[in-house]
């Protein structure tokens, strides 16, 4: 949840922290969230560097990932995830074991890696546990 505790909650929390632009629960076991400044923040389970913070260590409440100008979180399945900055790039990070990145390899990530290319159109973005497709425009 990002409450830096183990405590089950039955209402809404704040997470600790202000001017939270937007959230996304990626996963059961992840969570990231924009601040107004363009900063991104993960927490929760990272057994393969899927938060994009250049390690595997689980993290209970918000830890800044690398980098500024991030725009918007996409939801990219189980274990990874895309994002892309204001100035139209996609980020992605995290288990890349079947390709799933789109970076022509099965190497996984645990920082964020831009994709090639701009003007990204996420809307068409689609995801499931094991593949992901994505249409550029």
């Amino acid at each position: 949840l990002g409450l830096n505790d183990l405590v089950p909650r039955s209402s809404p929390t704040q997470i600790p922290g202000t001017q939270w632009n937007s959230a996304k629960s990626i996963a059961a076991y992840m969570g990231l969230a924009t601040k107004t400044d363009g900063t991104l923040w993960a927490w929760g389970w990272n057994n393969s560097g899927q938060l994009g913070l250049n390690d595997l260590i689980n993290y209970s409440s918000p830890v800044q990932v690398s980098g500024t100008q991030w725009d918007e979180i996409k939801s990219a399945g189980y274990n990874s995830w895309f994002a892309t900055k204001t100035d139209g790039t996609l980020w992605t990070t995290g288990v890349n074991s079947t390709g799933r990145l789109g970076l022509n390899d099965v190497i996984n990530r645990s920082s964020p890696i831009q994709l090639p290319g701009t003007a990204w159109n996420t809307s068409k973005l689609g995801a499931t546990d094991t593949e992901i497709s994505i249409i550029h425009f």
